[in-house]
């Protein structure tokens, strides 16, 4: 069994936060991929299904982001799993909106979600890191990160989330290469080849020179002239 872990904070109130959008994905895998009900367990709520040959448990704590990982814990213990089976998918300032990461193992670079993930199963589980940018201020970090998605951000979001759910068997198998590219495939969709390049103009045909009727003494006593 893999443990896929969404990260954000319960309730309707942040909902469309930045720092839902570990939410967002794994519901997004749940909706698509026909997994049963979300129930309440292990401090959060889960969904049970399968992704390809794999099963998979989804989880949201429910927690608040900074104790998520008594949530990570307790389901882990439950399941007898490792942190080789557990996918943590958050959000990234240090990544430009709409771009995805694939990382086992390493530090928490201060995202309070992670810090807590690690006091409880420590640092070498997987994440799938979702950029959602930067204010440009640290000390402007958390309202932005506390703020809904804007509207001009939700055609890159749909797209980001629909990549995730079409490369989620793959990431469930181990396959982080297939995943990334299940994933640049709704981001960054190959240009149509079906697409004619631009005619160049047709060049002029080149004019002839009038045909020389003269007679040769004609032509001769043209000289003289």
């Amino acid at each position: 069994m893999k443990l896929f872990v969404g990260l954000g904070n319960p309730g309707p109130k942040y909902a469309g936060n930045r720092h839902n959008i570990g939410f967002m994905a794994v519901e997004r895998i749940a909706e698509d991929h026909g997994f049963g009900p979300w129930k309440g367990k292990f401090q959060g709520s889960i969904s049970e299904g399968r992704l390809g040959l794999e099963k998979v448990l989804l989880l949201r704590p429910e927690t608040f982001m900074n104790l998520s990982g008594q949530s990570v814990g307790e389901a882990m213990r439950f399941y007898k799993l490792t942190p080789d089976d557990v996918t943590v998918f958050h959000d990234e300032l240090d990544l430009a909106p709409g771009k995805c990461r694939v990382k086992q193992g390493g530090g928490h670079a201060g995202h309070n979600g992670l810090r807590s993930i690690h006091q409880h199963i420590g640092p070498d589980y997987g994440r799938v890191r979702l950029g959602i940018g930067h204010p440009g201020n640290k000390n402007a970090v958390a309202g932005y990160v506390l703020r809904d998605f804007a509207k001009a951000d939700q055609d890159w979001l749909d797209d980001l989330l629909r990549g995730i759910s079409d490369g989620a068997a793959q990431l469930a198998e181990g396959d982080s290469g297939k995943f990334m590219n299940a994933v640049a495939l709704r981001v960054n969709p190959p240009r149509s080849s079906a697409t004619k390049p631009k005619e160049s103009a047709p060049k002029p045909a080149p004019t002839s020179e009038p045909e020389d009727t003269r007679s040769p003494l004609q032509k001769l006593a043209d000289k003289f002239k």
